[in-house]
């Protein structure tokens, strides 16, 4: 009797370092061009998070970052758009922490793609395992104005408890600089997410260097 066919598995989770985009921290630089040196520097993960774009705009970046990040063979996930994702055949999707369960993004995904959530409390990242998630963004770890609105910031302790209980790979976000990442990773993370210490950069090569030779490889 053949074994039916269980389709294509979720792709290894190959990355420490987690690229969020957000366009308007890049210094008045295409962000096209700064996530290019980024790639060329060795970053794998890149999550495209930007809010304000219509459906049209947003679906025509994600199209040439998907040609971009497929050159150096990196990820691509989508924040929230799941349309978005399946029409550029992104390698998944980021969903925050009011959107939709992982169940259901995995439904209409398939098993063949990664499905991140970002959490703000230990409970949250626990739901969020449960339902799924192939990894878990926790924070904000530090204080940072871009995730001020999520509350204060958690601190190491509560990261700590959020890897201890989850048996998924835990990233911290928020105010991270690359002189953070050994304790971060003391205290469990997998890996960190990275916004503006690498996108406002005066070199996000650089940046993107350092951080990943503080988290040990790419």
């Amino acid at each position: 009797m053949r074994t039916p066919d269980p389709g294509p598995r979720t792709p290894k989770l190959d990355f420490s370092l987690y690229l969020v985009t957000d366009r308007n921290a890049t210094s008045g630089r295409s962000l096209f061009d700064v996530l290019g040196k980024c790639l060329d520097a060795g970053a794998r993960a890149i999550q495209l998070r930007e809010k304000d774009l219509s459906g049209r705009e947003l679906y025509e970046l994600a199209s040439e970052l998907r040609a971009l990040t497929r050159q150096y063979g990196a990820r691509l996930l989508i924040n929230d758009r799941i349309d978005i994702a399946l029409a550029v055949d992104a390698d998944g999707v980021h969903l925050p922490s009011d959107s939709f369960p992982p169940t259901e993004a995995r439904r209409l995904l398939g098993s063949g793609k990664l499905i991140g959530v970002s959490t703000h409390s230990l409970d949250q990242a626990k739901s969020a395992e449960k339902e799924g998630a192939d990894f878990i963004v926790f924070g904000p770890v530090f204080d940072t104005p871009s995730k001020r609105g999520y509350g204060p910031p958690l601190g190491i302790d509560a990261l700590a408890k959020a890897a201890d209980a989850l048996g998924k790979p835990v990233f911290a976000i928020g105010g991270i600089s690359v002189e953070d990442v050994p304790r971060l990773r003391k205290a469990g993370a997998r890996g960190v997410a990275a916004i503006s210490a690498i996108l406002s950069s005066p070199d996000p090569g650089r940046a993107v260097r350092r951080f990943i030779g503080a988290l040990g490889g790419a």
